[in-house]
């Protein structure tokens, strides 16, 4: 399995992120490529059989560099991909000291959703993604943060497994 990680890191933390990826994908065998997004042109991607794509996430959305990618991006349908974006953590209410549910969250946070609904539109296949928060707007990331990779390296492997069983 080749997988070709594409990430529009603006701080660094998306960087640390995909290289944590890279290290834990390592771990099931599989080799990973790990580009920033200013370094792949989008209408000529290498092949892969998984793509990852990540983005920060700015006033709710993802960056501008990789919401243009994925729009210019040329895939076959029906390729494979995957998500993994860092957003800012949800901050208690300055009044309240209430922390927002999951429910008000995606209220506001539309990183994933945009990314899922410009490659569904291209008919690609996601078949996994996650979230690292940052808990400032320049770092770093949140206690644990390892943890969540290594369940996307998990589902994402665990999905290779499973098409390479269909095919057999």
């Amino acid at each position: 399995m080749k997988i070709l990680y594409v990430h529009a890191s603006k701080y660094g933390n998306g960087a640390r992120v995909a290289d944590e990826f890279r290290n834990r994908m390592a771990n099931h065998g599989v080799a990973v490529e790990v580009h920033h997004v200013d370094e792949v042109d989008p209408e000529t991607v290498v092949p892969a059989d998984l793509y990852v794509f990540s983005s920060p996430g700015r006033m709710g959305r993802p960056i501008r560099s990789i919401r243009r990618f994925l729009n210019d991006v040329r895939l076959p349908r029906g390729t494979r991909y995957a998500l993994l974006t860092t957003e800012m953590a949800p901050q208690p209410d300055k009044k309240t000291g209430r922390i927002p549910t999951e429910d008000e969250i995606c209220r506001f946070q539309h990183v994933r959703p945009i990314m899922i609904e410009i490659l569904q539109h291209k008919g690609l296949i996601k078949v996994a993604e996650e979230k690292v928060y940052v808990t400032e707007l320049k770092g770093p990331l949140e206690d644990g943060w390892q943890a969540k990779v290594d369940t996307l390296a998990d589902a994402i492997a665990r999905t290779d497994h499973t098409e390479t069983a269909r095919a057999s």
